[in-house]
């Protein structure tokens, strides 16, 4: 018997394998279709996510560096208050040290009289060290453990505080950086899939979407390692 085909079936054995062969790549094409629009949707909704919490952290750092500016302000505000202070309290023991020195006890009862109520305990602590004959003694009221300017301990409070909203922002821009880094990735995947749908190429389409979900898992894994938008 002769080996092979007749001309006859070799044609329907053709059709038979076109036939197949279109009806895999129609349910492959329909597949890749599928898990595009798939990936596409996810994506979307991702990249609003992630610019959404970009915009909100970015808000938040300016908002932060804003409050810490004016804190600041404030901080220095009290800091020259208690400068005054100070040199108010030098200025009325200067008054009573010179009354002192000329032996006027009138005039350093009017000396004491002017003393703030602050100082005035600091001065008795400081006279009660006997400074007129002990050599240990501190120089003056204002080294004593009981000079107290309240200014001064406002402004080193909200010097504090002014820290804490400078790191707050500083964190918060960092944060608002990382979702931005995360957004031109995913506006990656969007290219990558979007391109893949015009190829004809299933194997083309493949590879581009292979290297798209892999970009989004990733982002994903990112985005999950950040923290949530402010409140």
């Amino acid at each position: 018997m002769p080996e092979g085909l007749t001309p006859i079936e070799a044609h329907k054995e053709l059709q038979h394998h076109e036939h197949h062969a279109e009806r895999a790549s129609g349910w492959r094409g329909r597949a890749v279709q599928t898990t595009e629009a798939l990936v596409l949707a996810l994506v979307t909704i991702t990249v609003a996510w992630s610019g959404f919490a970009a915009a909100k952290w970015g808000t938040e750092s300016r908002l932060q560096l804003a409050a810490a500016s004016a804190t600041r302000t404030e901080a220095n505000r009290a800091q020259y208050t208690a400068q005054n202070v100070r040199n108010f309290d030098a200025s009325t023991f200067n008054a009573w040290f010179t009354a002192f020195t000329l032996d006027n006890p009138e005039k350093m009862a009017i000396a004491e009289k002017r003393f703030r109520p602050e100082f005035s305990v600091a001065f008795d602590a400081w006279r009660a060290t006997d400074p007129d004959t002990n050599p240990a003694a501190p120089p003056g009221p204002s080294y004593m453990p009981q000079y107290h300017v309240a200014e001064a301990d406002q402004a080193a409070a909200l010097d504090q505080v002014a820290d804490e909203h400078a790191s707050a922002g500083e964190h918060a821009g960092s944060v608002s950086d990382q979702y931005i880094r995360i957004t031109v990735a995913l506006a990656g995947v969007l290219f990558l899939v979007g391109i893949g749908s015009t190829f004809s190429i299933l194997g083309v389409r493949y590879a581009l979407l292979g290297v798209g979900g892999v970009l989004l898992i990733t982002s994903v894994a990112l985005i999950l390692r950040q923290p949530g938008p402010p409140t």
